[in-house]
């Protein structure tokens, strides 16, 4: 008698040690799961001006796509592409890249596909003469004014550089706009002296002809 309550006693307890031991490896895996998950997550949450960053970077490297001529704004994730291409294979490519950037959810495209202007006119010779007497004042434009000859894209990314590459300041916090030359400043400083470099670098970039500063300053806690 004995030795069967021995017996029955000794497989209970092999049967409890067994599911003691399947319920803390199941536990490990779900922590080691949700811990992979987590990794993941927080290493493709990027943030918007990052987003920016890296679609213009892109574009300026990319040779079938007139990366200067684009505007990238991007707002929780979504990428907004306005400007002027050349055609409609430019655009396409403009949207294919911006697509497959990292961290970017959607693009919303406002760019345009230019093409040569009409006039209802028949007479060649006075397109070709308009055309060239067009070209001829902007190569004069151009090369009277070289340095402020810079469109709102390129100065937005090198203002972006500017702050990226300043360790004074949070450049990943700070989102930059360019319209007609004058920069608009948005995001989140730590202190009044960070917010003043972030100004002053921006006003220093060339090409920009005014800067609006809508920096709000959230001290660290």
């Amino acid at each position: 008698m004995l030795r069967k309550l021995s017996v029955m006693f000794c497989g209970a307890a092999v049967v409890f040690m067994t599911a003691g031991a399947a319920a803390a490896q199941s536990t490990t895996q779900e922590v080691k799961d949700k811990t992979q998950s987590a990794a993941k997550k927080t290493a493709t949450v990027l943030t918007d001006a990052e987003i920016t960053t890296a679609v213009k970077t892109k574009f300026l490297a990319d040779s079938k796509v007139g990366g200067l001529k684009i505007d990238v704004d991007t707002s929780h994730g979504v990428v907004t592409l306005t400007g002027p291409v050349n055609s409609a294979a430019e655009k396409n490519e403009a949207i294919r890249l911006a697509k497959t950037t990292a961290g970017v959810k959607s693009v919303v495209s406002k760019l345009t596909v230019e093409t040569a202007a009409t006039t209802g006119h028949t007479d060649t010779s006075d397109k070709v003469k308009a055309e060239t007497k067009e070209k001829t004042a902007q190569a004069k434009d151009k090369s009277h004014d070289a340095k402020e000859a810079t469109t709102d894209a390129s100065i937005t990314a090198a203002v972006k550089s500017k702050l990226l590459g300043d360790t004074k300041v949070g450049g990943l916090d700070i989102d930059v706009d360019t319209k007609d030359n004058v920069v608009t400043l948005n995001g989140k400083v730590h202190s009044a002296a960070e917010k003043n470099e972030a100004v002053r670098l921006a006003r220093t970039t060339t090409g920009v002809k005014k800067v609006v500063d809508n920096l709000t300053i959230v001290p660290k806690f």
